[in-house]
């Protein structure tokens, strides 16, 4: 889609990581299986992604820290990041099983601007 490229500003570094989306399907596959690497061919088949966006999904993964990367192989991270993912992750569920799901979009539309001057 054409964007007026004047005013077009880069992704603000939030990346989906809600249940659907490609990095989700990722994340949960290789965190059932902590002590194994993939190459991005054996994810795309066992997560049923498209093939084109395993390996863009993983660098934006790597890139916070939720996956390791060792040629040709990928597996889950360690440390804090994935803690805070996994307890994320878990609110949100008990959230949305108590009071139903919520889409961000309608925050961002809902929200007053920020003067920061």
């Amino acid at each position: 889609m054409p964007v007026e490229f004047d005013t077009y500003e880069e992704e603000t570094g939030q990346m989906d990581l809600s249940e659907g989306s490609n990095a989700h399907a990722i994340l949960s596959f290789l965190a059932e299986r902590p002590d194994q690497g993939f190459t991005p061919t054996e994810i795309h088949e066992s997560v049923e992604i498209p093939y084109g966006s395993v390996g863009p999904t993983l660098a934006r993964l790597e890139e916070r820290e939720l996956v390791r990367h060792k040629a040709p192989y990928w597996s889950i991270g360690h440390g804090d990041h994935l803690v805070t993912y996994a307890g994320m992750r878990s609110t949100i569920e008990a959230i949305e099983e108590r009071f139903g799901s919520e889409n961000p979009d309608d925050w961002l539309e809902a929200a007053e601007p920020v003067n920061d001057g």
